[in-house]
């Protein structure tokens, strides 16, 4: 079992944390905000945690925050070292990491698809890219912690990451403002949502409604700014930063929200 440093306890990386301790490989956490190791083997700093570690697994909110973090422990990486960045930051932030790589440091860029409760059972969705050789040696690590989707090279799992939240997070949006405009023409909550659910929006209807998802609404609107994109996207993005009172709470918090603005 090779020895890992994970940086980043947050909603996800706490209970991905947890999963890689489980299948027993020597861990060290380093969290921000301290107090979160939670019975978990945890260290002052970025760079002590690091230090000594054959992988790295960084979990952290957004571009900014993984290259703070990176300058405070990249030099601490040894020849060798693998680092697995799990952070959907997408690819020009990976670019900007691969430039400041320590000589035999190996980058995987692995962003997840699922929320807290797939990440404590190992459900998650990893997208993988980076060169053959250190997905092949990140791969058994990932796979503790879900189904592993090798995208191709440095930055293709950090760009597949953005192309799929663009499309989920604006139809989320979408569904919520259909909904809207059903009570404004007159048409129940429940029948629009059924007649929804019963065509080829199901699954997207049953994400605008889940009950046990946790990815904040404030994340959704980065993903979106990093996809960059047109008018769709971008429209999204303005729909979900019209309601700051719900940045913290889950994405499928938009469709009340929606419904309230139009009275």
């Amino acid at each position: 079992m090779e020895k890992i440093a994970f940086l980043g306890l947050g909603r996800m990386g706490l209970p991905m944390a947890r999963r890689l301790a489980a299948a027993g490989h020597p861990l060290t956490v380093w969290n921000r905000s301290p107090g979160r190791a939670d019975g978990l083997t945890g260290a002052a700093t970025p760079a002590e945690a690091v230090r000594g570690a054959d992988v790295v697994v960084t979990m952290l909110a957004d571009p900014a925050a993984v290259t703070e973090v990176a300058g405070r422990f990249t030099a601490e990486l040894a020849p060798g070292a693998l680092w697995i960045d799990m952070s959907s930051i997408g690819p020009a932030a990976v670019a900007a990491l691969h430039a400041r790589l320590p000589d035999g440091v190996a980058l995987v860029d692995a962003p997840v698809i699922g929320s807290v409760g797939p990440a404590a059972t190992g459900g998650l969705t990893v997208f993988a890219g980076g060169e053959d050789a250190a997905l092949d040696r990140a791969q058994p690590v990932l796979e503790q912690l879900g189904r592993v989707r090798r995208c191709g090279g440095p930055g293709a799992g950090a760009a597949l990451k953005l192309v799929v939240m663009g499309a989920m997070v604006a139809s989320v949006a979408a569904v919520g403002e259909a909904l809207a405009v059903a009570g404004e023409l007159g048409v129940p909550q429940d029948v629009a949502r059924e007649v929804l659910a019963a065509g080829p929006l199901a699954g997207v209807v049953a994400r605008a409604h889940s009950a046990d998802s946790d990815f904040p609404v404030r994340l959704a609107a980065k993903d979106l700014a990093l996809a960059g994109g047109g008018p769709v996207l971008a429209a999204a993005r303005e729909v979900l930063l019209a309601h700051p009172s719900i940045a913290d709470e889950d994405l499928s918090a938009v469709v009340g929200a929606l419904r309230r603005a139009r009275g």
